[in-house]
């Protein structure tokens, strides 16, 4: 969670935009982590040695940092239990129909009858084709919200590494890349999420990571689009 990290260094004149790149990797790692499966105790653990920080300027970052926070200074060993149920129910819930949960599938927000395997997949499917790119052994439909946010971690590491190398053209590329999958993508069905989690989550826990993820997602747009209007003008 490099949030604050990456909007000091987008704000800074001297930007280090390898840093930057592999900041906003990190971040998308971490949640991309704590969507893909339960917490287990060496994460927890990781995530209480955090430094959140008191204000970032989004109020969705804040919300999402003030409750994690609250919930993290209290957590146990035993918490452990308590986020795997609230991970079932939050995100997977009775299975009855469309909204028993936040199914973490775009198809469910953007097909009219919420189901699984729609568009968004084979979109999604074919942006992971054109940029070579797989899911691995997941078993998970490509349009979850881990493996978009995965895509977007990829898409910054490729970033710092082509800006290590000068491969300017390369860099604007992955840029314009991650840019496009997050209007088209992930805001677009996020914010949806996001309310259906502050609506089934029992736990402070999983209500500030959809929040933190919300608020961060919106973040990341302002820093790339500055980044694009700076490098496109």
């Amino acid at each position: 969670m490099e949030e604050a990290v990456v909007e000091e260094a987008a704000a800074s004149e001297d930007v280090n935009l390898v840093e930057l790149m592999n900041a906003r990797a990190r971040s998308y790692g971490m949640l991309a982590r704590l969507f893909r499966e339960e917490v287990d105790l060496p994460t927890l653990r990781e995530l209480q040695k955090m430094r959140f920080p008191q204000a970032t300027g989004n109020a969705a970052a804040d919300e999402g940092y003030h409750q994690l926070y609250d919930y993290l200074k209290r957590a146990w060993d035993d918490s452990v239990t308590e986020l795997a149920i609230d991970y079932v129910s939050t995100f997977i819930g009775h299975g009855v129909n469309g909204y028993s949960a936040a199914y973490p599938y775009e198809s469910v927000y953007t097909s009219e009858r919420r189901l699984l395997m729609q568009e968004a997949r084979a979109e999604v499917l074919a942006t992971l084709r054109e940029n070579e790119l797989k899911r691995g052994n997941w078993n998970e439909a490509e349009d979850h919200i881990a493996l978009e946010l995965e895509f977007m971690q990829r898409m910054a590491l490729r970033a710092a590494e082509a800006l290590s190398d000068n491969a300017e053209d390369e860099v604007i590329a992955y840029l314009r890349t991650s840019y496009d999958f997050l209007e088209n993508h992930l805001l677009n069905w996020v914010p949806m999420l996001v309310a259906d989690m502050r609506m089934h989550a029992r736990t402070l826990f999983y209500q500030g990571l959809g929040q933190l993820t919300l608020g961060s997602l919106q973040e990341d747009e302002a820093v790339l689009r500055e980044l694009l209007d700076s490098v496109e003008a």
